[in-house]
């Protein structure tokens, strides 16, 4: 006859074993998993976008005599890799104001009475474009004994270091819209129990919406001096930015509960702060990143913040109609999902 202490030594793995389970549920597993999926793509998303930025059809004029302008156009448009998308301009006063409105990148005029050409840009669309247009253009120049001046007619402003203020600025925004959004849902639970603390959790987003596009603004104009001159324009769009991502989380942890919060970091900082245009601007970033750049927040944030503070507003509104939409879809889905979760409910009780 075997002791207790026998039976406990001869199965020493089966206690271990059901801790094991009560411990690390298939569910935590799962979601452990699904952290690592997050975490690898991000790494592959930001090497993917930045290991080698590279220009891709990039709008720039040509300037010249009518017979060389068509020469250099086609020579252009030929490069190995179709870095840029040439087409010619009538004047020099006609490039400057096309760079100004942002519907170029830039302009080459050529001076047919000199072996020094001017490079029209406007490195407030991005210092790296800007930048990678000059190594071009003097690429192209050495191949015919040339050199190239560089003329920046939409300078970054003093404060404004590499143009990557705005893009921090909104990717702050945006931090800050589904991190509340996050922390509202695991103090009440990720699934609102009915359509109506649905509402109010949308409607206790506004107020903070609108301090954090406050907040915002005030730090990168009045205290900082970063980006001045365009004040309640910056604090609407902050505003707007937040929401938009306070929405979408919601959305997504009405769907998917705590899961959602992951998709979030998913969509707003795996594929949108790469797909940004921050450090390199679309037009440097390979296909993937350059095609999605524009539709996600991020993206038509921080190219509206560049459109107010250095090109007047031009082209802004696409930009603006791009985050309300996620808005609209963020508390549609949001009130849509609960009203179905409340009705599912009820015919199980």
């Amino acid at each position: 006859m075997t002791s207790p202490e026998q039976e406990t030594a001869e199965k020493p793995d089966v206690g271990l074993l059901e801790d094991l389970k009560d411990a690390v549920s298939v569910r935590t597993v799962l979601l452990v998993l699904g952290v690592l999926f997050v975490q690898l793509a991000f790494v592959a998303s930001y090497v993917g976008a930045f290991h080698n930025p590279t220009p891709h059809d990039v709008p720039i004029g040509v300037v010249a005599p009518q017979q060389q302008a068509a020469q250099l156009k086609q020579q252009l448009d030929a490069a190995a890799g179709h870095p840029l998308a040439p087409e010619i301009v009538t004047d020099r006063a006609t490039a400057v104001q096309r760079v100004k409105s942002a519907d170029l990148a830039g302009v080459l005029v050529v001076d047919p009475t000199s072996t020094t050409d001017e490079l029209i840009v406007g490195s407030g669309g991005g210092a790296s474009l800007a930048t990678a247009l000059e190594e071009l253009a003097n690429q192209v120049g050495a191949q015919h004994g040339r050199t190239v001046k560089v003329t920046d007619v939409v300078p970054l402003q003093s404060g404004d270091a590499r143009g990557l203020s705005g893009f921090y600025l909104v990717v702050g925004w945006l931090v800050g819209g589904y991190l509340v959004a996050s922390l509202l849902g695991v103090a009440k639970g990720a699934r609102p129990a009915t359509p109506r603390r649905a509402a109010i959790r949308l409607g206790a987003t506004v107020p903070y919406a609108l301090a954090s596009g406050l907040g915002g603004a005030l730090i990168v104009d009045q205290w900082l001096g970063a980006l001045t001159g365009h004040f309640w324009a910056l604090w609407g769009l902050g505003t707007l930015l937040v929401l938009s991502a306070a929405t979408v989380t919601m959305a997504f942890q009405v769907l998917f509960g705590t899961i959602g919060i992951g998709l979030t970091v998913l969509l707003f900082v795996v594929i949108g702060n790469p797909s940004a245009g921050g450090a390199y601007q679309a037009r440097l970033l390979p296909s993937l990143w350059r095609g999605v750049g524009a539709w996600i927040p991020n993206g038509a944030g921080t190219d509206a913040v560049r459109r107010i503070v250095y090109f007047g507003g031009e082209g802004v509104a696409s930009r603006v109609w791009v985050i309300v939409v996620y808005i609209v879809l963020g508390v549609a889905v949001t009130l849509g999902a609960s009203v179905l979760r409340e009705r599912r409910l009820r015919r199980t009780a």
